[in-house]
């Protein structure tokens, strides 16, 4: 297993926003994870990241105990996040917002590797490489935040809302571009409102609720569970 969560707590303030929640993630999966807003799902990968302060619980990585360690630790394992929003540096050209995503590395001829096989992944980064990143459409802005994500050459790949504002023509694009990541060996977490292309693309998913997982089964399984396309894919009852 590479990564496991266990009874993990996390408070804002005075309310608990993650109560006791555990899952586990296997090595080559995409795992998604849904729920409506406010369920918990960012707050997830913010702990995993080390973005939150944790209030109970554990998450290793391997046998590595995760919540012991600052952020910048969590990278140089190769647990990278493309965070919800994009985030790009606006003031920054598209090839200096992706060379921050490499600040953990030193390897020169690795992190030009990885350039390449980012301008593959998406060819339109290339085209606009020099291009300042606040000048570029949602789309691009969110093809750079995955490459920027990825610069880091990530074991482990947390996706939040790659889809979130975008059209649909371009959220089949950036799905099989994720799909074609996982096929090169990194597992991919990945939360996402659009719920039914999630599971199409997902091994496994869980659904949350209120801080807590109420649902966890094969992708498969989630896309014919009644309840789950009542709540989240728009079928009968909604």
């Amino acid at each position: 297993m590479l990564l496991r969560i266990e009874d993990l707590r996390v408070n804002y303030g005075n309310v608990e926003a993650l109560h006791s929640i555990s899952l586990e993630v296997n090595d080559g999966e995409i795992v998604t994870i849904l729920g409506a807003n406010g369920a918990g799902k960012s707050t997830t990968l913010n702990a995993i990241s080390g973005l939150m302060n944790i209030t109970g619980g554990s998450i290793f990585f391997q046998d590595t105990a995760l919540h012991k360690l600052p952020a910048h630790e969590i990278v140089k394992l190769k647990i990278t996040q493309s965070p919800e929003g994009r985030r790009v540096f606006t003031t920054l050209t598209v090839e200096e917002n992706l060379m921050l995503g490499a600040f953990t590395s030193t390897n020169t001829k690795r992190i030009a590797n990885s350039r390449a096989w980012i301008y593959e992944l998406f060819p339109r980064l290339e085209e606009r490489r020099k291009q300042l990143s606040g000048t570029l459409s949602g789309g691009e802005q969110q093809m750079l935040a995955i490459g920027r994500a990825l610069m880091a050459n990530p074991k482990i790949l947390l996706l939040d809302e790659p889809s979130l504002g975008l059209a649909p023509i371009l959220v089949k694009s950036i799905f099989d571009t994720v799909r074609e990541i996982n096929a090169s060996g990194v597992t991919v977490i990945l939360v996402e409102q659009n719920a039914k292309a999630a599971l199409k693309l997902a091994h496994r998913g869980y659904v949350m609720e209120v801080g807590n997982i109420v649902l966890a089964d094969s992708a498969t399984n989630l896309l014919s569970n009644e309840e789950v396309q009542k709540a989240y894919l728009g079928g009968k009852g909604h």
